[in-house]
């Protein structure tokens, strides 16, 4: 629609061009305006056509843009969600935001000034040929070889040109879009330590950069627009030195005399912004390949052919499991073995690079183990559906992420048809409800990006009444009363203590009154169960760092 519509708009622009030409000349002969009605008529036509159908053309192509481009976005972000997080941690934040915002904004240039014009272009042109050639052949020919050169020659010259600043545009544009998201995010530590400057001197050196690369590419359509307009006075001269012989040889009647070369010029609104297009395709080029890189990426975790059902039990059960997160790296696990009847507890401790949020990552098929087996409900894990395996657990993570909305909004992502009733009463087990009763705008009160606006004290008892709400059968908890004074932990506790009857749990954790509420203690750095009294006395042992690889079956206490 696109296409025709712009072949009609600049359709009407020639008809417009090629009707006035002969109505003026045309007036110069005639002594009555009778004579003259028809021209007049078609020029009123032409001109109220043109202005209709550039309108509709206008409309009708943004429209269809906006729409592509708002499919585009959640296109690419259906595609990158499995990848997450295996497959993007190579990638910055920022240098993603720039993915799924700037580089897809830059493909609506892709269908307005790259898809659109050639097509319409190479339609007026046979009709621009086929006018001129209905009073001679040779003014077709002539006036076919300029607009080649205008809309076929001069863009190639033109993308050669823009190559290389077209690519470098948008690798240069996402840089500074990372660099951007760092220094909003670590704002306070850069003024912290009295670094700002260097942020602000490489963002500075990016911004000049950017405006250069952008200067070169200004330059080049410049010079393009320049060449095109040269062009087509050309062809309307050479139209008009071709015409005059075959007027005063009497082959065309002298009163199209004017109208062979206007109709010459009116058809190349469509070829010059060829050269525009093709440098526009470059830069199309340089941020689908962008996207593509992504795209294109295997998930790191596969979708079984045939998914297990829902199991009819959740006892979870692991068996010489190992795993590395590259082949040339040391195992994060190797030989761990574990038992847990459906409804019972266990405790992960261990010091850090140990292996226990590898665990977890694994356990919600984040990445795939490549030795051992883990087994849920007596089935494979790898056989149940990713979605399926994280809607069967509950996880407060060390590091919850908050998003910048209200508090409510953040508890209703683990329960969106949740009553205000359900959302109280986890509040209240979290020892969470006090706090927000006493805000202002209660559960509508925003926590700013990431939490910001809570403690970490308050944002970890939010995490915790999210996962209440959510009601999984199983339950994973890696320091989910951390920041939390010694008061509340102990109320968090006994709320947790009753949480977790009848769920599946493994409770990662220092603290000895969390490993309280455990049937058994497995230590990933010993091997083996332990009580909680000899972990506090070799907790010296734990903060060293030192670990050894668990190779023992870990069955109930």
């Amino acid at each position: 629609m696109a296409v025709l519509l712009s072949f009609g708009t600049v359709g009407a622009s020639v008809g417009l061009m090629a009707m006035s030409a002969y109505l003026i000349s045309k007036a110069t002969l005639v002594t009555t305006v009778t004579d003259l009605s028809l021209a007049i008529a078609g020029v009123r036509f032409f001109a109220l056509a043109r202005a209709a159908l550039r309108y509709t053309e206008r409309y009708i192509t943004h429209t269809a843009t906006f729409r592509i481009l708002a499919h585009l976005r959640v296109w690419f972000y259906e595609s990158i969600e499995p990848l997450a997080p295996a497959r993007l941690m190579p990638y910055h934040s920022g240098d993603l935001l720039a993915r799924i915002m700037a580089d897809i904004e830059t493909l609506e240039n892709f269908y307005i000034r790259v898809i659109t014009p050639p097509l319409a272009a190479a339609l007026v042109t046979a009709l621009a040929c086929v006018i001129l050639g209905y009073f001679n052949i040779w003014l077709a020919v002539v006036l076919l070889l300029f607009l080649l050169l205008t809309g076929v020659a001069l863009p190639l010259i033109s993308r050669w040109l823009s190559r290389q600043p077209a690519t470098q545009l948008i690798t240069v544009r996402a840089e500074l879009n990372a660099i951007g998201v760092d220094q909003v995010q670590g704002s306070a530590d850069l003024l912290a330590f009295g670094q700002e400057q260097i942020y602000y001197d490489r963002t500075r050196r990016l911004t000049e950069e950017l405006n250069q690369v952008q200067e070169r590419l200004a330059v080049i359509r410049g010079l393009s627009n320049g060449l095109g307009a040269l062009l087509t006075s050309l062809a309307g001269l050479t139209v008009l030195w071709l015409a005059i012989p075959l007027v005063t040889g009497g082959q065309i009647d002298g009163v199209y005399l004017a109208l062979l070369p206007l109709t010459a010029i009116a058809s190349f609104e469509t070829v010059q912004p060829l050269a525009q297009a093709f440098q526009y395709l470059e830069a199309n080029q340089t941020a689908g390949r962008r996207l593509f890189e992504l795209i294109d990426a295997p998930p790191e975790v596969a979708e079984p052919a045939q998914p297990s059902p829902k199991p009819a039990h959740y006892g979870l059960e692991v068996r010489n499991l190992s795993f590395r997160y590259s082949p040339d790296d040391p195992p994060v696990l190797d030989g761990f073995s574990l038992s847990l009847k459906a409804g019972g507890r266990a405790a992960i401790v261990g010091p850090s690079g140990v292996g226990k949020s590898t665990l977890v990552n694994l356990l919600l098929r984040f990445w795939e183990y490549q030795v051992g087996q883990i087994c849920l409900g007596g089935h494979e894990l790898r056989n149940y559906r990713t979605d399926d395996v994280r809607d069967m657990f509950g996880v407060v993570s060390q590091h919850t992420y908050l998003f910048n909305t209200t508090i409510r909004d953040n508890l209703l992502l683990a329960k969106p048809t949740a009553t205000d009733a359900e959302l109280v009463t986890v509040c209240r087990q979290a020892q969470l409800h006090d706090f927000i009763a006493d805000l202002p705008q209660g559960y509508d009160t925003l926590v700013g990006e990431n939490g910001l606006r809570l403690s970490g004290g308050e944002r970890q008892r939010l995490a915790l009444a999210r996962v209440m709400l959510k009601d999984a059968p199983l339950l994973i908890l890696d320091e989910a009363t951390a920041h939390l004074d010694a008061e509340t932990e102990q109320q968090v506790l006994q709320a947790l203590d009753r949480f977790m009857v009848g769920r599946t749990t493994l409770f990662i954790s220092h603290s000895p009154a969390g490993l309280a509420l455990c049937d058994e203690v497995v230590d990933l750095s010993r091997g083996c169960c332990v009580s909680i009294d000899s972990l506090s006395s070799k907790e010296p042992d734990l903060a060293s760092g030192t670990t050894t690889r668990m190779k023992t079956t870990v069955g109930q206490t």
